[in-house]
């Protein structure tokens, strides 16, 4: 049985190289080596959220969410709808959410990583 993920998976016989396999990759990769990037795509792994939403659960500004969603966008990480006056952002397919929280958890698993999660570890 297959299913249609909506991942964009690369087509290793198309490449000649390695060296093509990480131009590929780097962009997307530069875009999940923020800090604040990384906690709004966790936020995104709960649910679609609005601005205004991940301005209130990250604690950042109006500004600096946007600015952060912007490369993601531009990367295809994640998805925009206008709602109204108002944009709501999702991740781009529900197969990056269990990545994503993946990630956060192998970083907490040691000291340096457990300082840079974005999740709350106080409960």
């Amino acid at each position: 049985m297959s299913q249609d993920l909506g991942v964009r998976l690369l087509d290793r016989a198309s490449l000649a190289s390695a060296a093509e396999q990480a131009q590929l990759l780097a962009p997307q990769l530069k875009a999940l080596s923020d800090s604040n990037r990384l906690h709004l795509l966790l936020l995104l792994a709960e649910g679609s959220r609005s601005v205004r939403e991940l301005t209130e659960l990250s604690g950042m500004s109006q500004t600096l969410v946007s600015h952060h969603l912007t490369p993601l966008r531009e990367q295809g990480l994640v998805t925009v709808t206008p709602r109204g006056r108002s944009n709501v952002y999702a991740l781009c397919c529900e197969a990056l959410a269990g990545p994503v929280r993946l990630l956060a958890t192998l970083a907490a698993l040691t000291p340096e990583g457990a300082d840079a999660c974005c999740a709350d570890r106080s409960a």
